[in-house]
């Protein structure tokens, strides 16, 4: 199973970080329409990750949901065929929610940076330090914090759960004192 470091952050400025991420990254952006169908599993998730017909890629994990650093141990397979598997897997398992999003991918060292823009929730970054194997977690945490704090993100920022939470709960963390008011 593949490992890596993750941190999911909103963001206040998403031209500033965009300014900031192009400024270091070694290669990108590139850029990517997904939409992720996430099935009810006992344990960790379970998503069909759409690109285009003929196109995507079933994706297994299991992270904890807390804000900063957290590791991902994860398995991925291609298929030619994601709504097919996303039929199959939907009438099994059931559909718990869909993310739709635009991502732009890009390289630093080993680490993915994602500038998302997330369907009815808005824009955010995600880093994934990837982890070879037998490595310490702690090496990707400190590669994460450092370029969490070379592109400028605040504590505050920090999200601890997965889009598909966000969009079940219809919350965000900028949202959610609008949503107690009368």
């Amino acid at each position: 199973m593949s490992r890596n470091v993750e941190i999911k952050a909103r963001l206040r400025d998403p031209d500033e970080t965009r300014r900031r991420v192009e400024a270091i990254a070694d290669s990108g952006p590139e850029v990517l329409d997904q939409h992720d169908t996430f099935f009810r599993v006992p344990e960790g998730r379970l998503k069909v990750r759409r690109f285009g017909p003929g196109r995507g890629t079933l994706i297994a994990y299991r992270r904890e949901d807390a804000p900063g650093p957290t590791t991902s141990h994860y398995v991925l397979a291609e298929t030619a065929d994601p709504d097919g598997l996303r039929d199959a897997l939907g009438t099994m398992l059931g559909i718990v929610g869909e993310v739709r999003k635009r991502r732009s991918v890009y390289l630093v060292g080993r680490t993915r940076i994602h500038l998302d823009t997330v369907d009815g929730l808005g824009d955010f970054l995600e880093l994934e330090v990837v982890l070879v194997p037998g490595e310490a977690r702690s090496v990707g945490e400190a590669e994460a914090d450092g370029l969490t704090a070379r592109l400028g993100i605040a504590p505050e920022d920090l999200v601890d759960v997965a889009y598909v939470d966000l969009v079940a709960a219809d919350v965000t963390p900028d949202r959610s004192e609008e949503r107690e008011s009368p």
